[in-house]
């Protein structure tokens, strides 16, 4: 791929044409995440379905992370989709912690430079500024990746970021972005736009698939779901950056109009504040579901059981929650933000609403209900958008064209 066209541009050409120009020669790529699955998150997943794509093509890859709770211990490890994963730390929070994983990362390069002959970083922190240089040193062809919206411009403010961000333009690495937004960010950060590329995260679209309305119907008695209820669907990190409390006064204002149910599938430090949320509304208790943290393979099944899926954060990078709930053919209503209208075109697979509109989230959950027909031509045109640009085999083509390129 050609540094520095981030536009949607580059998904035109037929697949065909992508796939003629994929290398098969067998690389050898070592990637490097501070934390991966169990853990959940969009870089975490990404990494894994990167790394497994990559194998199912005869490439040979290995993941460096740091380890703690929920990971096994530290050590070599096959993770459950078959990927070879080292955990070189205990633990992953912490000053320490972070010295002792840059630290591995650096001999982990030096002591395998013989049988991998490229570095994907996808994650900024110390292990960059000290991995960035010695990568350098050693050879090997390097590439970058900033997973999510305003994850660049903060690295100005600390001087491990400021040398990451130098050795990034000193060394040329090419660097992987997920929207618009991010290129701006990128060259407020002194990284030109010749050194950006536009790379997706991948989506299973085998996994994540629509399911027939009697398959749905089983789904929701298992998951203990109402059958008579429009059901709307959140996944990820229940955390303050993601909006939902503008989500659920949107949802409460609904509800109070129609019956809907609302589900939140994850966990983190803003369940309690939701849970006493709902509380204090008369009768909405019981129309909202907290499912918790729940395992990779349980998240399919709560997206088909729903009818719709909402997120309305302020920023994201490239949402792997929306990219998901899109692949399994919900409409979605998403905050109107770079990240997410790349995805959703208002009208054609769901809704857009500005940050922090509640009354307009109210609607437009209102509006999805009442037209099932709408409804169901949003969730085929999602369902298509994502099988077509986003699908695993899609992305594995670009990077192996991206690898191939970059002699």
């Amino acid at each position: 791929m050609e540094p520095g066209k981030i536009a949607m541009t580059n998904f035109s050409e037929p697949e065909r044409d992508v796939r003629a120009a994929a290398m098969r020669k067998p690389q050898a790529v070592m990637m490097i995440s501070h934390t991966y699955p169990p853990v959940l998150g969009g870089t975490e997943i990404e990494v894994q379905r990167v790394a497994m794509g990559l194998m199912r093509r005869g490439h040979r890859t290995l993941v460096l992370c740091a380890g703690g709770a929920p990971m096994p211990r530290r050590g070599g490890w096959i993770d459950p989709t078959a990927v070879p994963v080292r955990i070189l730390t205990s633990r992953s929070r912490g000053t320490l912690p972070a010295l002792a994983f840059s630290l591995g990362v650096a001999w982990n390069l030096l002591w395998r430079r013989g049988r991998f002959r490229t570095v994907y970083f996808l994650m900024p922190g110390l292990h960059l500024a000290l991995g960035l240089p010695v990568a350098g040193l050693l050879g090997y062809r390097i590439f970058m990746k900033f997973s999510g919206s305003n994850t660049i411009r903060p690295l100005l403010s600390s001087r491990a970021g400021r040398w990451e961000l130098r050795f990034l333009r000193w060394l040329r690495v090419p660097v992987m972005l997920l929207n618009d937004g991010m290129v701006e960010e990128a060259e407020c950060a002194g990284i030109p736009r010749s050194q950006t590329m536009f790379m997706p995260n991948p989506v299973d679209v085998g996994t994540f698939a629509p399911v027939s309305p009697r398959e749905k119907s089983g789904i929701r008695e298992r998951l203990g779901l109402p059958g008579d209820r429009f059901v709307i669907v959140y996944t990820g990190r229940l955390s303050p950056e993601k909006g939902l409390l503008d989500l659920l006064d949107g949802f409460t204002k609904a509800a109070k109009q129609h019956p809907l149910h609302l589900v939140f599938v994850g966990d983190g430090e803003q369940r309690a504040e939701l849970e006493a949320r709902v509380q204090k509304v008369d009768g909405l208790p019981p129309s909202v579901t907290f499912a918790g943290r729940v395992d990779s393979s349980a998240v399919p099944l709560w997206l088909q059981a729903s009818d719709a899926f909402a997120l309305v954060s302020p920023n994201e990078g490239f949402s792997c929650a929306l990219s998901e709930a899109m692949a399994t053919g919900l409409p979605a209503v998403v905050s109107d933000i770079p990240a997410n209208r790349q995805l959703v075109a208002d009208g054609v697979h769901g809704f857009t609403v500005k940050v922090g509109d509640t009354d307009a989230i109210a609607r437009c959950f209102l509006q999805l209900r009442a037209d099932p027909e709408s409804r169901l031509r949003m969730a085929a045109a999602a369902r298509d958008e994502i099988v077509r640009k986003y699908s695993m085999d899609r992305v594995v083509d670009l990077y192996e064209k991206l690898f191939e390129d970059e002699k």
